[in-house]
């Protein structure tokens, strides 16, 4: 809990951080990069060309405060946001001594853009809730680090690509088995890896991919669509073939399947069908009589990934539906055609405008947040949007 003497500070200063959020953002990014630039190995490059990098930290440490106070996101809200950035930062390889950095960084920019408004009281009141909040994410990712049987330190592993099948349209699976021979990890259907990519004469990048198919066997796979300007996925399809060694981390992510049997909705758009895919492969073979429904939208036919991995799926299942919508044909996902059941369990994946749009269908037909399941690869933030994208 925040201190008797920092929360009225906090609720004073609140909205003046949140007026200058964006300010504040740009100064400690630019800063911290600018003196460090050893980390721009962590970031998306596409994320930093669109500005999203810079407010993802600085947004959710405001966030957090407005929690704090009582003006934010409910504790089961922000739950679900720090477990998903603790998920995140683990399979980045985010250590605890980072936070030290970050925190002189982003404080640091307050202290830029506010100037003398901030008082040495307001400068530790707002330490204060910093570092709360990387206490609270420092735990889980211990926690986290400790589950998966990773040192910390060395998060990363090497893999042979056994395979590599055209899957669509400029996407490729990557089959995957571990370098030293020893069984490939246990994961949820559901959860993602990151890419350590070593890009020629361009250094390194980090990407996460979410497994396209159950935890059956020896292998990891990943189903990889080329990115406009992906410096990662463009060198996985042009650069890497069977034979050739990637350096992978550990599986992460909480959009995982919840133990149970209600009834399942599957929705994705593009190659949001990935971890669909390993949820759907899970579920008929795990629980056959198990009713689901998928949804799915993309661009055309040509565009549509794994399609045939979730037909066979399918096969498996007493009572299954697969319901498409293709953009070039019969338009958008259209939420009020879904067969919902009303005590569903959903997953989305896809575009964050796509995944707001059907969110707030579903909320206006009555499935509860509690039952809707999300993945972002991206800020944790919801942008309005009145269309659906299709990656």
């Amino acid at each position: 809990m925040l201190s008797a003497s920092s929360t009225p500070i906090i609720e004073a200063t609140l909205p003046i951080v949140g007026e200058h959020l964006e300010a504040i953002s740009g100064v400690f990014y630019e800063t911290m990069i600018g003196e460090n630039p050893e980390l721009l190995n962590l970031f998306s490059r596409s994320a930093q060309a669109t500005g999203e990098q810079r407010s993802a930290l600085s947004g959710a440490v405001a966030a957090y405060a407005a929690h704090l106070v009582g003006q934010g996101p409910p504790a089961a809200a922000f739950d679900h946001i720090v477990e998903r950035i603790a998920q995140r930062h683990c399979a980045l390889g985010i250590r605890p001594e980072q936070y030290t950095m970050v925190g002189r960084y982003l404080l640091g920019a307050v202290g830029t853009v506010l100037g003398d408004a901030v008082t040495p009281q307001i400068a530790a009141a707002w330490d204060e809730v910093y570092w709360l909040f990387a206490a609270r994410l420092i735990g889980r990712e211990a926690r986290l680090y400790a589950e998966a049987g990773v040192d910390g330190t060395k998060p990363w592993r090497d893999y042979v690509v056994a395979n590599k099948i055209a899957e669509a349209e400029d996407t490729f699976s990557f089959v995957l088995v571990p370098a030293d021979g020893s069984p490939a990890p246990d994961f949820l259907p559901g959860q993602y890896v990151t890419v350590k990519a070593d890009l020629p004469g361009d250094g390194q990048q980090l990407r996460q991919y979410s497994l396209s198919q159950a935890a059956t066997g020896g292998t990891l796979r990943i189903t990889v669509r080329r990115v406009r300007g992906g410096a990662v996925s463009g060198f996985l399809h042009d650069h890497v073939r069977p034979g050739d060694t990637l350096r992978l981390s550990q599986p992460y992510g909480d959009l995982t399947l919840r133990p149970g049997d209600a009834p399942l909705l599957l929705v994705s758009a593009g190659v949001g069908i990935t971890p669909m895919a390993a949820i759907l492969e899970h579920v008929s073979r795990t629980q056959p009589t198990r009713e689901v429904v998928t949804a799915h939208a993309d661009r055309n036919p040509q565009r549509h990934a794994l399609r045939t991995d979730m037909s066979s799926h399918g096969t498996r299942l007493q009572t299954f539906k697969s319901l498409l919508w293709y953009a070039e044909t019969n338009g958008r996902i259209d939420i009020d055609l879904l067969p919902v059941h009303p005590e569903a369990d959903v997953y989305l994946c896809g575009p964050a405008p796509f995944m707001q749009v059907v969110r707030a269908g579903l909320h206006r037909r009555g499935i509860p947040d509690e039952r809707i399941h999300y993945e972002v690869f991206g800020s944790e933030q919801w942008r309005p949007a009145p269309e659906p994208a299709i990656a």
